[in-house]
């Protein structure tokens, strides 16, 4: 896609949109019968190696999930759609999957899960399932603010030699159309979700990645401090609407 064309569509964009429309609601009715059947949604195929990890011993602890959560099923309804949240432990705002793997360090003894593996969005999709279907409610005041102002700003910033922002594509041209696909308003509900284009599972942070280089911009680190205020602020425009993990994209 040219500059030029970006740029035109950008000048042609609407007012900011008011109410949270899922992605999966600009999706094609295939795509959307793809992510209701269970069997039928590739997505699974993480969230049941997540649920053989989840009761699997790691780390020098000896220790699963399940011997501190027990049942995700009941430990872990409702927490995916408070993520990400403040941590008074560790002073700073965490992702479901920082969340996950500190966890996995600091009470497993375990190494460090690599950002989009196998093993990092099964348990994440394992996880984040237990909340399908609840509203999501992520705070952004208190301590967690400083991080969600950050990420207010990263999300209208324009970056990149396209000087494009996230905004100017996700508010202001939502449901338009670019290359003949509807452009969503980017909420993050569905995450981990499993893309047609990828052919493959994926977290928030790969597709942030994804549109920043597509505006030729140098992509932040998926476990940067800017990633993770971007990943709130995405979060907490999302508030209302129901967590779908894991979702199917195009």
């Amino acid at each position: 896609m040219t500059a030029w064309v970006l740029t035109l569509l950008v000048l042609l964009g609407a007012a900011a949109v008011a109410q949270p429309r899922s992605g999966y609601d600009d999706a094609s009715a295939e795509t959307r019968a793809m992510q209701d059947d269970d069997a039928a949604n590739p997505g699974f195929l993480w969230v049941r190696q997540g649920e053989v990890l989840w009761s699997q011993p790691a780390g020098t602890a000896g220790k699963s999930c399940a011997s501190c959560h027990g049942d995700a099923a009941v430990s872990m309804r409702g927490v995916a759609a408070l993520y990400p949240a403040y941590d008074p432990a560790l002073g700073r705002v965490l992702t479901l999957d920082q969340r996950i793997d500190d966890c996995r360090v600091r009470r497993q003894g375990a190494a460090s899960l690599q950002t989009d593996s196998d093993e990092a969005l099964g348990l994440s999709a394992y996880t984040a399932l237990q909340s399908r279907g609840m509203s999501i409610a992520v705070r952004n005041d208190g301590p967690a603010r400083t991080m969600w102002e950050t990420g207010r700003r990263l999300f209208s910033e324009r970056i990149g030699q396209l000087n494009l922002s996230c905004a100017q594509c996700h508010d202001g041209l939502a449901g338009r159309r670019l290359a003949g696909s509807v452009i969503p308003q980017g909420h993050p509900n569905g995450y981990p979700e499993y893309r047609l284009e990828w052919q493959g599972m994926g977290s928030l942070a790969r597709r942030v990645r994804n549109c920043m280089t597509g505006v030729r911009a140098e992509p932040f680190a998926a476990d940067s401090p800017e990633m993770t205020a971007l990943a709130l602020y995405l979060a907490w425009r999302a508030n209302g609407l129901t967590v779908e993990t894991p979702a199917v994209r195009p």
